[in-house]
């Protein structure tokens, strides 16, 4: 049965999803934006700064369902200019040290303008 995972420690839905589904071992984590969820507006203006509030977020789901970065087996990344494509993954790789397999794709637009958004799959061995 899919449990609804939520948190005050990511941003809410902008729409009518979930931040993520539990299905038994899996967690199924809804596209994190870089939203600061104490305030509600975008953590910073570089991509930098809005890839670390997307982990953040991230993490803060993760552990609401028992989960840790570690149990990330696969991760979709979006980024609006593909030139920020090196900067994004210098963020990126400091939490995920286990090496999930990954997709990163230039799109022409993330809702609200932000410069990225991530999804991700994680499974519990337990």
């Amino acid at each position: 049965m899919a449990k609804r995972i939520a948190t005050d420690g990511a941003p809410a839905a902008i729409g009518p999803y979930s931040q993520a589904i539990k299905v038994g071992k899996t967690l199924y984590v809804s596209g994190m934006m870089p939203i600061d969820p104490e305030t509600g507006a975008f953590a910073g203006t570089t991509i930098e700064a809005q890839a670390e509030q997307i982990m953040k977020n991230i993490g803060s789901v993760l552990r609401e369902a028992g989960f840790g970065f570690q149990d990330v087996v696969k991760a979709t990344c979006f980024l609006s200019d593909m030139n920020d494509f090196a900067k994004f993954n210098e963020v990126y790789a400091g939490y995920f040290v286990s090496l999930p397999a990954r997709s990163c794709v230039a799109v022409r637009q993330i809702p609200k303008g932000a410069l990225a958004e991530i999804e991700v799959i994680a499974v519990k061995e337990q």
